[in-house]
């Protein structure tokens, strides 16, 4: 999340909407985001015993927690593109997706 917050200059303009999802709670996510500096919302899958996360295959079984993941979901809801575990980590395949997708519209 410290390294899309970081990219966030690259999104104006491109018409979209960052948001994290977590499984902590809403607390929890406050005092990540804050201590990171992360200016985008996070929400809480807490409520829902991680029902999201698990519903857009987030979920490692096997280790009973949410994987790291980016997804772009375009205006009709679909996923466009998507970064998983390590490669999540850097998002500027994200981003470019982003920046590309304004320069065709």
């Amino acid at each position: 999340m410290q390294n899309l917050q970081k990219q966030m200059a690259e999104l104006e303009g491109t018409d979209t909407q960052v948001l994290g999802v977590s499984m902590d709670s809403p607390f929890a996510n406050k005092a990540f985001a804050d201590s990171l500096g992360v200016q985008f919302p996070i929400a809480s899958d807490w409520f829902n015993n991680g029902a999201t996360t698990k519903a857009f295959g987030a979920y490692s079984e096997k280790n009973r927690v949410a994987r790291r993941v980016n997804f772009l979901i375009d205006k009709e809801g679909k996923i466009a593109e998507i970064q998983l575990d390590s490669e999540a980590i850097d998002p500027t395949k994200i981003v470019n997706a982003c920046k590309a997708r304004k320069l065709k519209s």
